[in-house]
């Protein structure tokens, strides 16, 4: 196993002795540089290789976890990945990674940003899919997992029926048989006076033999049974050579379904290593030129896949991601207003950088014009006289002309701990809220808009990406909602962070209150929101001045909550 980095250079024979393609970095002069990310296996020189992304270089120097892009190309995997605790995180990294990219492929077919390599059709129960040797890996462990009870009561039925000069008094007398579904006895253990090693069931050899092999190579700590005869170095070398012809001779000797989708395992996996085969080839890989489009997917998944069918005055959130400007938002969810007991949107842009980089200017500004994309969606339909009062979004309070606060946030991948998958460690990034406003001391305006920044456990969205089932992916929305609402409402309500201090108008009856905005629109347009309750909140700025005439009619507001 190597591992490649996304973004770093390395010296171009370095790449050149590594791949047999340049489709996975560009060179300049000497060296090169890692363009993908993904997969790559060599079958000639049975070597996997790994470029992770870029997140991973959670040092300054760029590094990953105290070891250098030389020092972790340099890694010999029988003496330090296979055995060493500190190198955990790259076996189970790369096994979810891998799932990721195969997931992503699954989620969206037709997409034009993967390199894939020709590969063989698996035409069985376990489903037609692509097989790459890490796919084969993974499968050969997943059969026998689900299958091991099968395999044993075979070997078992084969074994009684193959004993050579059994004692049966003895046998019956010292030993508890199996019933089998015509409720026949099979005796596990046959008093003979000879040992036999079953040798003549040739395809639970070869399966055991292959499954021993990948065992050994990726340190997978599974127990092999010993009673079959395993097939190992120069031997088994021998058997990847020419093992497609021996195991067609054996090939109609199994009408069992499990063992007719092990064969077909063996098969596909004596087809990429028979030098006699004629779809023998030299290479497999998966990789992706823009894993940005990946990280994207990996955190809708996880936050508001299953949220975006819900209809918006006729519009599903699907749609409504696709603004009519041509620009795509990345996540959107609808949660609870700041100010009232109405519904607001929530809306996110994934930050797929390396951990030392933040957003720029024109990140930001691209947000922004998200959410006001957003605000004139809802603006446009309550001006086409959709009774607002039956849906839950409000944006535009019609009496003030204020305008609702729209939630916004970025939200970064990063790895702290290299052991850590299972938890999430949201946390923000930054302790406030970047703020974009054209009147400072008009919180209630269209164009104030707030953005806070939030960094996610990478390793955690790789694993939930695959693994996750309904029950955890929904804890995880709950919590961060929770959380993401809890910090602006945390934010709003210290006055030195937000600048601002909220006050509730004094009211004798909506009459009154209609009067009293009608009579002071010009001091409190965008200083002023009706919630849904009727409620007018007054935020007032920490530079602003008021009159006395105003102020008069506010009482200081009790925390948001």
């Amino acid at each position: 196993m190597k591992i490649l980095i996304e973004g770093a250079n390395y010296p171009i024979t370095t790449l050149q002795n590594i791949f047999d393609d340049t489709k996975f970095y560009n060179q300049k002069n000497s060296e090169g540089t890692v363009t993908s990310v993904g997969y790559y296996h060599s079958f000639e020189k049975n070597e996997l290789i790994y470029m992770l992304p870029k997140v991973f270089m959670v040092d300054e120097d760029n590094s990953i976890f105290g070891k250098t892009k030389s020092e972790l190309l340099e890694l010999n995997f029988i003496n330090n990945i296979k055995h060493k605790r500190q190198f955990n995180w790259i076996r189970q990294a790369s096994l979810y990674f891998y799932k990721s990219l195969k997931e992503y492929k699954k989620r969206t077919s037709g997409s034009k940003i993967f390199n894939e390599s020709e590969r063989l059709e698996l035409n069985t129960n376990l489903g037609e899919q692509e097989y790459s040797y890490l796919d084969l890996v993974l499968s050969f462990f997943s059969f026998y997992n689900k299958n091991k009870n099968v395999i044993i009561y075979k070997r078992i039925e084969y074994k009684s029926k193959h004993a050579k000069n059994p004692k049966w008094e003895k046998t019956i007398r010292k030993s508890l048989p199996i019933l089998d579904s015509n409720n026949s006895p099979i005796y596990v253990k046959i008093r003979n006076k000879k040992k036999n090693i079953n040798t003549e069931e040739q395809l639970l050899i070869y399966f055991f033999s292959i499954l021993e092999n990948f065992n050994q190579d990726h340190n997978w700590g599974l127990r092999v049974d010993k009673s079959f005869k395993i097939i190992k170095g120069d031997s088994f070398k021998a058997l990847q050579d020419n093992g497609l012809s021996r195991l067609r001779k054996i090939k109609y000797r199994y009408f069992n379904d499990t063992l007719k989708r092990m064969y077909s395992l063996c098969e596909i996996y004596f087809s990429q290593t028979d030098k006699s085969s004629s779809k023998t080839k030299k290479e497999d890989f998966l990789s992706v030129n823009n894993y940005n489009l990946v990280f994207e997917d990996m955190i809708e998944k996880l936050l508001s896949e299953e949220l975006i069918h819900r209809q918006v005055h006729g519009v599903s959130l699907k749609d409504l991601k696709k603004n009519d400007d041509g620009k795509i938002i990345d996540h959107i969810y609808e949660d609870d207003s700041l100010f009232d007991t109405s519904s607001i949107f929530y809306i996110g842009d994934s930050k797929y950088y390396k951990p030392t980089t933040k957003a720029d200017k024109l990140s930001k500004y691209k947000q922004f014009t998200y959410a006001k994309n957003i605000i004139q969606f809802n603006i446009d339909i309550l001006n086409e006289n959709v009774a607002k009062d039956e849906s839950r979004l409000r944006y535009r309070d019609s009496l003030t002309e204020g305008y609702n606060i729209t939630p916004n946030f970025f939200i970064y991948g990063f790895i702290d701990d290299e052991e850590n998958f299972d938890e999430h460690l949201i946390e923000k990034r930054e302790k406030l809220p970047v703020k974009s406003c054209h009147y400072k001391e008009r919180l209630f305006d269209r164009d104030t808009l707030f953005i806070y920044q939030y960094k996610i456990n990478f390793l955690f969205v790789l694993k939930s990406y695959s693994n996750f089932n309904k029950i955890k992916t929904d804890k995880f929305r709950e919590e961060v909602k929770r959380d993401f609402r809890k910090n602006f409402i945390d934010f709003f309500n210290d006055p030195e962070s937000c600048e601002f201090e909220f006050y509730k108008y004094i009211s004798t009856s909506p009459e009154d209150c209609e009067s009293f905005v009608l009579k002071n629109f010009k001091d409190l347009n965008g200083r002023c929101y009706q919630n849904r309750k009727s409620e007018l909140i007054l935020a007032k700025h920490n530079e602003a001045i008021i009159g006395d005439s105003i102020m008069e009619h506010f009482q200081p507001m009790e925390k948001l909550k």
